[in-house]
């Protein structure tokens, strides 16, 4: 069974941890969801956002995510693909050290890398962005050009493909998120 690393922290998205999470295991892979200085067992807090009409979206009080892996434990080799969920938690994810070698090895052993809405803000900070082709929520997307890469503006419910990478801008996009993902992880569904 390939496994997929899950990476999240407190004040993610809601749908964006919980959607992916429940998809990907559905589908076969072990997924092993983690945040830095966090182990198995204990919690990390969501936030429901939500497009309302305003100027952005809007924050709501989410449910509590249970971590089913410890994040000291995680060997990267050991993953055949990454997950990203947004929400607030890339902001400060990002900072961490071991977050940033973790997804460069994903970039340099050309596995699979999804990251939606936020999640391009922890791809910046890797340096792993220039010269490719991302979208994220349009207010990251200064992040993305200043990084070296090429923002895609696309629908909320869009996704975008460049080799490897599979980005989206929000949570209406899971439906073509997952899929495309699924795709270049090489899962065959069947209907």
């Amino acid at each position: 069974m390939k496994k997929i690393l899950f990476l999240t922290g407190d004040f993610t998205e809601d749908y964006e941890t919980m959607v992916p999470f429940q998809m990907l295991q559905m589908v076969g892979y072990e997924v092993h969801a983690v945040c830095p200085g966090k182990k198995k067992g204990e919690s990390v807090k969501t936030a429901i956002h939500d497009f309302e009409g305003d100027q952005t979206y809007s924050e709501k009080p989410g449910h509590n995510f249970t971590l089913n892996y410890s994040f000291d434990q995680v060997k990267v080799n050991d993953y055949a693909g990454l997950v990203i969920a947004g929400g607030r938690a890339p902001e400060y994810l990002r900072l961490n050290e071991k977050v940033i070698d973790m997804v460069k090895h994903f970039f340099s052993s050309n596995k699979p890398v999804a990251a939606i809405c936020h999640g391009a803000q922890i791809l910046t900070a890797a340096d792993v962005v220039k010269g490719r082709k991302l979208t994220a929520y349009p207010a990251v997307g200064p992040e993305v050009k200043l990084a070296g890469g090429e923002f895609q503006n696309i629908p909320a419910d869009g996704v975008f493909v460049d080799g490897n990478l599979v980005t989206s801008p929000a949570w209406p996009a899971h439906p073509s998120f997952m899929r495309e993902f699924l795709k270049i992880m090489g899962a065959k569904i069947e209907i």
